[in-house]
């Protein structure tokens, strides 16, 4: 039997190799761990199962986007906490909880990034916003890539604050989507 990285690892492989199979499993079974990993953390700081479950949606988003930096000759389950450690605690900062419940991780979660691909990946989302509804990508722009609270986005923009927070959520499906029709093209 294969072990759990193992076996994500070989997903990985496929998945950039360009097999849209293994790339569904791989972000099937990530979601699953994900999933845990969120609703852990924020179970701790009182949040629920629905911001976990944002905090599930952009790791993948991130995980997609960024996949071109793994390195093939390293372990994958470090890349990817590092991954979701990092955009927990941008979800922390953003509504400035407690970082003190945020274990710090060992030196193997640290990656170093190209600048010229953070350049290009942002290009990238940029496009892939401009395919998204007009309040959707605003709200997806000030929050998420901004920093700003769902508070200020909804007077900014002249929405609720749920529904900020609902196109957040089906803006970040639908980019999800818009990622996975380009992978398998």
């Amino acid at each position: 039997m294969m072990s759990h990285e193992t076996e994500l690892k070989a997903l990985m492989l496929a998945s950039l190799d360009g097999d849209a199979v293994s790339h569904r499993a791989l972000l099937d079974q990530l979601s699953r761990y994900l999933r845990a990993f969120y609703k852990r953390h924020l179970d701790r700081i009182g949040r629920g199962p629905e911001e976990a479950e944002d905090l599930v949606q952009e790791a993948l988003l991130a995980i997609q986007l960024k996949r071109h930096t793994f390195d093939v000759e390293t372990l994958l389950t470090p890349w990817v906490h590092a991954i979701a450690r990092y955009k927990l605690i941008d979800y922390l900062r953003r509504n400035r909880a407690l970082l003190a419940y945020l274990p710090i991780g060992d030196h193997h979660e640290l990656a170093a990034a190209d600048d010229q691909i953070a350049v290009e990946s942002t290009h990238d989302i940029g496009q892939l916003l401009n395919r998204l509804p007009t309040k959707v990508r605003h709200a997806i722009e000030s929050v998420k890539l901004e920093g700003r609270s769902v508070a200020e986005t909804a007077v900014r923009y002249d929405m609720t604050e749920s529904g900020v927070k609902i196109s957040i959520h089906r803006g970040i499906k639908a980019l999800a989507k818009l990622i996975g029709r380009e992978t398998r093209a």
